[in-house]
């Protein structure tokens, strides 16, 4: 159902800026400039479909893409008949994953083109690709309409049929009986979910007609910008699972996630049915200067200037949104909304904001300290958590000393945390995807020097060394805390770290990207100054350790493990089809500057009998084995009786857990939250936050153990001379314990991403 096309639809950001003009600027405007502020009308019903058409830029940036991805990729692979049909697969799948609309019949209606899409790319001719999505969209519009009717209807909840729900392998619905039938049951399990929730016939009626009604309003509001990425994403991910075409909004936004900072309002928006809401208010920007607007407030206007005139925006797709809410700084923006506490009748509110750039400092590197008790002596662990490898290209090509870059940040922090007296440094990288190639290899540097960090191969098969420069910042006890969301740069970093034996690796395997991507504006490449063909992310060359090993596939090996992660297989470089395989090639001339293994199994030791009798660790333990239960489930009953057993059975399950965690002392038993039938964007927002910053501050098992052991390792070199002489940097003994890092120098201009 278009899962990747939504992801980006729930997810745009428009942060920014740094001050606010709250006076009202439509007291010297204009009577027409100013908006009626009158509440709006929600907007539940259904649009008709459009016809969507391509555009003769999309067919001029699809050659672009081709000559590109038959060339230059790392593998290349010719744009033929055969890829033909792995685009058409890969394309029906992006449409339609979960195998909801589309039948068989529909399947075979377009199989003539299954050795045609080749031809179709090098001629820049998108007339298939537009002609399978507009049959889409009509699909949609019949499956809402079925759905609509079925809830008039009602259900027999006393049969004792099953709904499968994971539908990633199912096979194609025959027809339109079969998908008819498919969709009762859906319906079906929706109305059951409400119904335990506590909810009446009646609304649970009318949350499900708002529900789908705003489904297909969102599906008709997917334009051709989105129909042509979502097809190039198939040529593109046929070839290599992270090559991806973005068009030129969704370029726009990658742009922003790297170097952390644009120009708008400085509040993050999420959609929540037809508003577009406030999540988030970014500290010290403008929105939170105004001092008017909240979390949950909803926009339902926006005017540009002192003056201008308010657009209705109830309804709009949030990117459009945020198009008109950022802009250059110094520019004036108007915000009209309706305060989080009125209902759709409420009065809107105006405020009148001034935007500014500001960074993203919500995914920038933090830091925090843990003091953990070894007997009568207290061990400061410092904890610097890392979301990404970010980097502003744009900045340092212009030769701005001040870019923003993750290794300035954490040399920052190390000085700081070098002044807490801290004993030991935990680099936290759970759930970081990867980023920048320069920044992983400049960050290592921090802690191993300067040396060899990563080898890169190119499709050539030319390799060579990507070298830190660095000198180190910090040369005592480290260790690297990751999972299987750690991925790419992180592995970059984390592997050169157990390469040279410079810290312990603690946690999950992790994912296994082992390749290196590269950003390329079609525009640049055609010449043009007005954006139209967006850009390429296109792999173009493979990582190896130091050692020689690819992290491909196999990721890098913890030296203290931690328990999986639910759908740990599902996840990860093995989990694609096309992943390329693991190799190995000659190992770098490079040292060591230290060797842990004298330390695992000691650690390791102390380890498993800390968590044997950690009454944190083994809720955490009970806590995921539930979890993967429940992952593992792959379909559920019909019957209301049987799923009320089961929901019973579920809600006495989570008051153990929520009573565990109470005796802990830990403030996450709030966030327990039985199924509420409800999906994200129905919620209340401002709630949703509320939990989620809760959970923020739960006890955090595995950060936690992880610091008990860096603590450990402390104890051990402090008692032992000789180990402390192996297992630290050689340097160790002549760097000051006071000495701040050197601010690393800006590295040679690239735009090469790990991502």
């Amino acid at each position: 159902m278009l899962q990747r096309l939504f992801a980006v639809l729930i997810a745009l950001f428009a942060f920014s800026a740094a001050y606010a003009d709250t006076t009202p600027a439509d007291a010297n405007c204009p009577a027409s400039s100013a908006s009626a502020l009158t509440a709006p009308v929600a907007r539940y019903t259904m649009t008709p479909a459009p016809v969507l058409k391509p555009t003769a830029d999309q067919g001029q940036a699809a050659i672009l893409a081709a000559r590109l991805l038959t060339r230059f990729q790392y593998e290349a692979l010719p744009l033929d008949d055969a890829m033909s049909q792995k685009i058409f697969d890969g394309y029906f799948d992006a449409l339609d994953g979960e195998k909801l609309f589309f039948t068989q019949a529909d399947i075979d209606h377009f199989a003539y083109a299954k050795d045609k899409l080749d031809d179709a790319i090098w001629n820049g001719d998108m007339t298939i690709p537009f002609a399978i999505f507009n049959l889409y969209e009509q699909r949609a519009g019949e499956r809402t309409q079925y759905a609509l009717q079925l809830l008039k209807k009602g259900f027999n909840l006393d049969t004792d049929e099953t709904y499968t729900f994971d539908r990633d392998k199912a096979a194609w619905a025959p027809d339109t009986a079969a998908l008819n039938d498919l969709w009762r049951k859906r319906v079906e399990n929706d109305w059951i979910r409400l119904k335990l929730a506590g909810k009446d016939d009646a609304d649970i009626r009318k949350t499900l007609e708002h529900r789908y009604e705003n489904f297909l309003d969102r599906v008709h509001q997917l334009d051709s910008e989105d129909v042509f990425q979502t097809f190039m994403n198939a040529y593109a991910m046929a070839i290599d699972p992270h090559s991806n075409y973005f068009g030129p909004r969704a370029s726009t936004n990658f742009d922003i996630a790297m170097k952390l900072s644009l120009e708008g309002s400085g509040a993050v928006l999420q959609q929540h049915e037809e508003y577009t809401v406030i999540r988030e208010i970014v500290p010290g920007g403008p929105a939170a200067k105004s001092g008017k607007l909240e979390v949950g407030d909803r926009i339902v206007g926006v005017g540009q200037g002192p003056c201008g005139p308010i657009t209705d925006v109830v309804g709009w797709r949030i990117d459009d949104v945020v198009d008109k809410i950022r802009g250059h700084k110094g520019t004036v923006v108007r915000i009209e909304y309706l305060p989080a506490e009125g209902g759709p009748d409420a009065k809107p509110q105006l405020v009148t904001l001034v935007r500014k750039k500001v960074s993203i400092e919500e995914q920038a590197a933090k830091k925090k300290i843990l003091d953990i008790k070894d007997g009568g002596r207290v061990i400061r662990v410092g904890v610097i958590e890392l979301p990404s490898f970010y980097e502003d290209f744009d900045a340092r090509r212009r030769g701005d000393p001040n870019y923003k870059s993750a290794t300035r940040d954490v040399a920052k922090l190390l000085a700081d945390m070098k002044k807490e007296k801290v004993d030991a440094v935990l680099v936290d990288l759970r759930d970081n995807g990867g980023g920048s190639l320069s920044e992983a290899t400049s960050l290592t540097g921090l802690f191993i020097g300067k040396g060899p960090v990563v080898q890169v191969r190119d499709s050539r098969g030319q390799v060579e060394e990507q070298t830190s420069d660095e000198s180190m910042a910090w040369a005592g006890p480290m260790a690297v805390l990751v999972n299987r969301g750690s991925a790419s740069a992180s592995e970059i970093f984390t592997a050169a770290i157990q390469d040279y034996g410079r810290g312990l690796i603690i946690g999950e395997q992790t994912f296994g990207k082992g390749t290196v991507q590269n950003l390329t504006s079609l525009d640049r490449l055609a010449m043009r100054d007005k954006p139209a063909f967006g850009e390429l992310k296109m792999t173009i060359a493979e990582f190896f350790r130091v050692d020689g090993d690819s992290t491909q596939l196999r990721g890098v090996t913890p030296d203290i493990a931690f328990p999986h992660s639910v759908g740990f297989k599902d996840y990860g470089e093995s989990s694609y089809p096309n992943a390329l395989k693991w190799t190995h090639i000659a190992p770098a001339e490079y040292r060591p500057v230290a060797d842990q293994q004298p330390l695992v199994a000691k650690l390791t030791a102390a380890h498993d009998a800390r968590v044997a009798r950690d009454p944190s660790w083994q809720l955490m333990l009970d806590e995921l084995a539930a979890a993967r239960k429940l992952h593992d489930q792959k379909s559920v009953s019909l019957n209301y009786q049987v799923r009320l057993a089961e929901r019973k059975q579920q809600d006495a399950q989570d008051a153990a857990f929520k009573a565990r965690r109470e005796a802990l002392g830990d403030v996450s038993a709030v966030i327990l939250r039985p199924d509420d039938g409800l999906q994200p964007g129905e919620r209340s927002v401002k709630a949703s936050v509320a939990r989620e910053k809760a959970a923020k501050q739960a006890k955090d098992a595995e950060l936690d153990e992880a610091a008990h052991i860096l603590a450990d390792e402390v104890a051990l070199i402090h008692s032992d001379v000789k180990l402390a002489d192996v297992v630290l940097p050689r340097q160790a003994l002549k760097l000051s314990a006071t000495a701040s890092p050197a601010t690393p120098p800006a590295p040679p201009p690239s735009a090469s991403s790990s991502n």
